[in-house]
């Protein structure tokens, strides 16, 4: 059934760990999800050795998560797999939401001009993961098919000294004890629930069918959302299109439907029937029905136990909240992790990791709710003003803003950072202390290229001059001593007429946007994370500015109560 040969990749016999166990290695990961295979390949791109394990042989059965963000894909490209997860999944901007039959609203992604990326792509989470396990291995992770995890005991004071885990494989059980473990085994996360840690939230009381279909049809590529259509009325219903003619289908079903039943092909095939037309073929390929949540674990960090992805925190499927915001977890996690393991920076840095991720995780819980809550109103108060926004939305447009089918996923902001420097000077804009940062075309070395792909997995100054060829000598004098630091620090040049600069990358600012989107004039300079993120900015910096921004971006002094932001209201 379907168009999708599922892989089976090799297990290999544990004798090598089992020599002399308990052995230990410097990181483990548990769980091959989209989230833990971007931590295995994100700790090789840094240089760390990662071990990662998974009780299966292959990857996840269905769509599952389907949509990927501008940011999550900016990610996958520093992980180096951006381009074959674009190429085979389905680009899309446009969203419409109908009332019935007819249209009340939609938006539209499309990023202003310059940007490498789409607002968003469909792609089936099987396909995503087969590139990241192809990837991961390239990259020279061992990963360990058909090892299952069955006990965590977290060693030292509260997991000062890392874990003993626990492991059955068909070969049997072994102990290994790592220095540090990234749990990334879901939702329903064994490992959290074995260690009784808490995870605190709200479950919406509400079912979900999922319908793969496989199908030709001329839909353009574009999220549809109906409020009560005639083919399945007083629910809601959801329509994707992925890659390889699958098409993604939710149905609301409500909460007293019986998850078995409904899950029957013959339950399923008059319901898409209905809605597609009983003369179109399809094939069913995948169905499953979810209930959903918004909640999270209270702290993400556990001494050297770090909870990622949805075994940290799980929003509703509206807004495609879950995997991007997972790969915003591992993105903000293994460089702070990869300094602490090679002694670059305090284990306190890792306090930021936790205060960073649990604010994005809030602001993801509070849209995701909002949208959940529009869609599926707990109370008749809630219900009439959602069908009286639909209802003006017809013809009013100001309810059309009111309408809320799932606001889709953006990257947090992480403006209240510890590692942030606030800005002395002025700035226009939005590329503030904290901000992912936002691409622009330029050239490097006479060939076009995107500003994101020249960043990455160190920290970068970038510093926009008129005239690469006419430096002063304080600048080049600032970038030698960088360069040399503890943490070095790469200075790149940018400038609007190109030219070159000996020792320098210099990026042509080619049709003016990164002035613009940077506020950026001649003596502008911009200290940028690891992670792609602005931690410091002046219109002119010195020698002592950057080292003191780069000391506070590694958590140099930091204290776990430092690390925490301050509240922000809903």
């Amino acid at each position: 059934m379907g168009t999708y040969t599922y892989p089976t990749f090799p297990y290999r016999a544990p004798a090598d760990l089992i020599a002399g166990a308990p052995q230990r290695k410097p990181l483990i990961v548990i769980g091959a999800g989209p989230v833990g295979l971007a931590a295995a390949i994100d700790a090789r791109l840094h240089g760390l050795d990662v071990l990662l394990f998974d009780e299966e042989d292959s990857v996840s059965f269905g769509s599952r998560a389907v949509c990927y963000a501008k940011r999550a894909l900016e990610i996958l490209d520093r992980l180096g797999v951006g381009d074959a997860i674009v190429d085979k999944g389905v680009s899309w901007n446009v969203g419409r939401t109908f009332l019935r039959e007819e249209e009340v609203y939609r938006f539209n992604l499309v990023p202003d001009a310059g940007h490498k990326r789409p607002g968003m792509i469909n792609l089936q989470q099987y396909h995503l993961e087969e590139a990241l396990v192809h990837r991961a291995t390239e990259l020279g992770a061992d990963l360990r098919w058909k090892y299952k995890v069955v006990g965590v005991q977290p060693l030292g004071d509260n997991g000062s000294e890392g874990a003993r885990v626990s492991v059955e494989t068909p070969d049997g059980h072994f102990e290994i004890d790592a220095d540090w473990l990234i749990v990334a085994d879901g939702a329903r996360s064994n490992v959290r629930r074995q260690l009784g840690l808490d995870i605190e939230g709200h479950v919406f009381k509400d079912r979900f069918l999922i319908a793969d279909v496989v199908m030709k049809a001329d839909f353009p590529a574009e999220r549809w959302f109906w409020f009560d259509p005639p083919f399945h009325p007083n629910q809601s219903v959801l329509l994707h299109k992925q890659s390889d003619n699958v098409w993604r289908i939710d149905f609301q079903l409500g909460w007293d439907a019986d998850p078995e039943e409904e899950k029957k092909p013959e339950k399923i095939i008059p319901r898409v029937k209905a809605m597609l037309g009983d003369d179109r073929e399809f094939e069913l390929e995948w169905a499953s029905i979810y209930t959903f949540q918004c909640r999270r674990m209270k702290n993400f960090r556990h001494g050297r136990l770090l909870f990622v992805g949805d075994a940290a925190h799980q929003v509703s499927p509206f807004g495609a909240r879950g995997a991007n915001s997972g790969f915003q977890d591992t993105d903000d996690l293994l460089w702070k992790l990869a300094l602490v393991m090679k002694g670059q920076a305090p284990e306190a840095l890792l306090d930021s990791y936790d205060a960073d991720r649990t604010y994005a995780a809030d602001e993801n819980i509070r849209n995701s709710t909002r949208s959940t809550d529009f869609i599926t109103p707990k109370s008749a108060v809630s219900k009439l003003f959602r069908n009286a926004a639909l209802e003006l939305a017809r013809t009013q447009p100001f309810a059309r803003k009111l309408v809320n089918s799932g606001r889709l996923s953006v990257p947090a902001f992480l403006v209240q950072s510890a590692l942030n420097t606030p800005d002395a000077d002025t700035f226009e804009g939005n590329m503030v202390p904290g901000a992912p940062m936002d691409d622009a075309p330029v050239r490097v070395a006479g060939y076009d290229a995107w500003l994101l792909d020249q960043l990455g997995n160190r920290f970068v100054l970038l510093a926009f001059v008129d005239d690469p060829g006419q430096l002063e000598p304080s600048l080049r004098a600032q970038a030698t001593a960088l360069a040399a630091g503890p943490v070095p620090v790469e200075t790149v040049l940018v400038t609007p007429h190109g030219g070159n600069a000996v020792g320098f990358t210099v990026l042509q600012d080619r049709d003016g946007l990164f002035a613009q989107r940077y506020d950026a004039r001649p003596g502008t300079t911009y200290l940028v994370r690891p992670d792609q993120h602005v931690t410091a900015r002046w219109r002119r910096s010195d020698l002592a500015a950057v080292r003191a921004a780069l000391a506070r971006a590694t958590g140099q002094g930091l204290t776990a109560a430092a690390a925490q932001p301050e509240a922000v209201a809903a």
